[in-house]
């Protein structure tokens, strides 16, 4: 049974689904199941991070379903600690992910010292 998820409208005009599956799970097999599964009943929009450790498993799994890359939604994050290598981080989880763009990047556990600034900065 396939689930209907509504959108939300970005400020940029793109569309993002309003349910996430979050892929968060130290253990492979289980979350690749469990993504191919989300998959099938309609989820798409998947949340991952380099400190997950599943961003190599999320990809696989959407390249070995029918779903069109440009049908999901894709959130990962920068590390903590990245702020000096914004580019090299989003182009490794982009590796990682096996896709030329994600649809959201967000700081994972923004500084409160005041960094985080100049790293969003670096984000646009």
């Amino acid at each position: 049974m396939e689930q209907e998820f509504g959108t939300v409208r970005l400020r940029s005009g793109h569309h993002m689904p309003s349910a996430g599956f979050g892929t968060w799970n130290p253990e492979a097999g289980p979350m690749y199941e469990a993504v191919r599964h989300a998959l099938d009943i309609g989820y798409r929009l998947f949340d991952t991070a380099p400190s997950y450790g599943t961003e190599e498993l999320l990809g696989r799994a959407l390249r070995d379903s029918r779903v069109p890359r440009e049908d999901v939604f894709l959130t990962t994050k920068l590390p903590r600690g990245s702020e000096h290598g914004v580019r090299d981080s989003l182009e490794s989880s982009l590796r990682r992910l096996g896709v030329d763009y994600v649809d959201l990047w967000l700081i994972h556990w923004p500084t409160s010292d005041g960094t985080h600034i100049e790293t969003w900065r670096k984000l646009i």
